[in-house]
C-alpha cells in the first residue's frame, strides 16, 4: 500500500526510536537525573552570544527580513561565506559558488541531486552517517560502502581505489567524523587525491568528493582539519551550522562547490533550482544573516574537550577500547561481545542509552554522545563502571 523501500527502512532506524522511547520510560521509572541517555547528537549548549545578539538585531531591526529572495540565499550572504573559504581554502571563490541550504541535511541531497544519474554509484566510508544512504536512495544512486582502517578509522585508499568504477560519480566523506570524532589527516586526504586522479585517467570518468563539515570547528588538541577544497579540484563542501553555532533546530547552511570544477556554472544552476524544486525553496532568511555575521564564531570547544577526556579516561581505565577522538562530540567504543545490540539492551540495566555501531555501518561497537551536561556525564560513570564488570573488563 505505501512506498515499500521507506516502509523497510525505517526496520532501520528502530533501534535509535526505541532506545528513545526505553528512555523515557525509565525517566519515569527512577527520575531523569538518574538516567543516562547518550543516544542523541543534540547539543545542550546555547548560541554563543554573538549570535543571539545578531537574532535581535535582525528580528527587530531589519525591514523585510522574513521575504523571499533568490533561491540560491541572499547575495551579500553568499559573498561572505564565499569570501571566508577563499579565506581558509585559497580558492578563488564568489557568491555564484555558493548556496545557502536548510541544514546539511538538505545541502547533501540537492548535491547528490544534481551530481547523480540514476544507478551512479557514491563510495561511503564507513562508519557513517545512517542518512547517507537514504540521501544517495533519494538521487537513485548506489552506495558503494568502503571500511575505514581498523582500529584507526583513517581513509584506507587503497580499498577505496579498488572500490570505483566506471559508474563511480562521488566520495563522501565525514570529517571530523560521525561517529568515530576522528579527522582524516591531510596524508590521507592527499594519498586520496592521488588515488582518484589516477582512476579518473585509467576509466575516463569524472569523480566528485564531497565533504559534510557540520563538526569542522569542534576540534581537540590543535589537530588540523585540511580544508577539502584546497586539496581536491572537484570538491564541494557542505556544511550546518547546527553544531559550529548549536543551532539544530533552526536549518541553516550552504553548499560550496569549488570554482575549479569544470562546467561548474551549470552545477550551481541546478542547485539553485534543486534548492526549490525539492521542496526548500529557500534556506530560512533571518539566519541566513544571523551566521554570516558570525562565520568566525564558535560554540566553547574547550567544554566538549572536558567532556570527551571525562568519558574517553574512565572508559579506557575500566577496560572498554576506544580511539581517542579528534573532534565532533562521540566517542565510538569497541563492545566486548558481537552483538552491539544485545550490548545496549544490557546497558538499560545501568540506565545508559547507548546507540549500536550497526547503524553507522560498523557492527561490533557503540556510540556515545557527549554533548550533554558535564554532571551527567559524571553521574554515569559509575553506571559505566558496572556495565564493564558484568562483561568481566574490570
Amino acid at each position: 500500500m505505501f512506498n515499500q523501500k521507506i516502509v523497510e527502512g525505517l526496520a532501520k532506524s528502530s533501534m535509535i526510536r526505541a532506545m528513545f522511547e526505553e528512555g523515557e520510560r525509565l525517566k519515569k521509572i527512577h527520575g531523569a537525573d538518574n538516567v543516562f541517555d547518550f543516544s542523541i547528537g543534540n547539543p545542550e549548549l546555547e548560541p554563543p552570544e554573538s549570535v543571539l545578539n545578531s537574532i535581535r538585531y535582525y528580528s527587530n531591526e531589519v525591514e523585510g527580513i522574513h521575504r523571499y529572495m533568490s533561491n540560491a540565499g541572499f547575495e551579500d550572504v553568499r559573498q561572505k561565506v564565499a569570501q571566508y573559504i577563499q579565506k581558509q581554502s585559497g580558492v578563488p571563490m564568489t557568491q555564484e559558488h555558493i548556496v545557502m541550504v536548510c541544514g546539511a541535511a538538505a545541502g547533501l541531497n540537492i548535491t547528490l541531486k544534481a551530481l547523480l544519474n540514476p544507478g551512479e554509484e557514491v563510495i561511503v566510508l564507513s562508519p557513517f552517517f545512517v542518512e547517507y544512504l537514504s540521501y544517495i536512495g533519494n538521487a537513485q544512486g548506489v552506495p558503494v560502502i568502503v571500511k575505514t582502517q581498523k582500529d584507526t578509522f583513517q581513509i584506507d585508499v587503497e580499498e577505496v581505489q579498488k572500490a570505483i568504477t566506471t559508474k563511480t560519480k562521488a566520495i563522501l566523506i565525514n570529517s571530523p567524523n560521525n561517529p568515530t570524532g576522528v579527522v582524516y589527516s591531510r596524508k590521507s586526504l592527499e594519498q586520496l587525491k592521488k588515488a582518484i586522479e589516477e582512476k579518473e585517467a585509467e576509466l575516463g570518468i569524472e569523480i566528485y568528493v564531497i565533504s559534510d563539515e557540520p563538526y569542522v570547528t569542534i576540534v581537540y588538541d590543535g589537530v588540523e582539519v585540511p580544508n577539502i577544497l584546497s586539496i581536491f579540484d572537484k570538491g564541494i563542501i557542505v556544511n550546518s551550522f547546527s553544531k559550529s553555532l548549536a543551532l539544530p533546530g533552526e536549518r541553516i547552511g550552504y553548499i560550496a562547490a569549488s570554482s575549479r570544477i569544470p562546467e561548474v556554472e551549470i552545477l550551481m544552476a541546478a542547485m539553485v533550482s534543486l534548492n526549490r524544486t525539492l521542496g526548500f525553496v529557500n534556506a530560512p532568511a533571518l539566519f541566513q544573516k544571523v551566521v554570516a555575521d558570525n562565520l568566525e564564531v564558535a560554540v566553547d570547544v574547550e567544554g566538549y574537550k572536558k567532556k570527551r577526556d571525562i568519558l574517553y579516561n574512565h572508559l579506557t581505565k575500566i577496560g572498554f577500547t576506544c580511539v581517542k577522538p579528534d573532534g565532533a562530540f562521540y566517542l565510538f567504543v569497541k563492545t566486548p561481545i558481537e552483538d552491539d545490540s544485545q550490548f545496549c539492551k544490557t546497558a538499560t540495566k545501568y540506565n545508559l542509552l547507548l546507540v549500536p555501531g550497526t547503524g553507522f555501518g560498523c557492527p561490533g561497537y557503540i556510540r556515545i554522545a557527549y554533548c550533554f551536561d558535564v554532571s551527567m556525564i559524571e553521574r554515569s560513570l559509575d553506571a559505566f563502571t558496572k556495565l564493564a564488570k558484568e562483561y568481566g573488563l574490570c
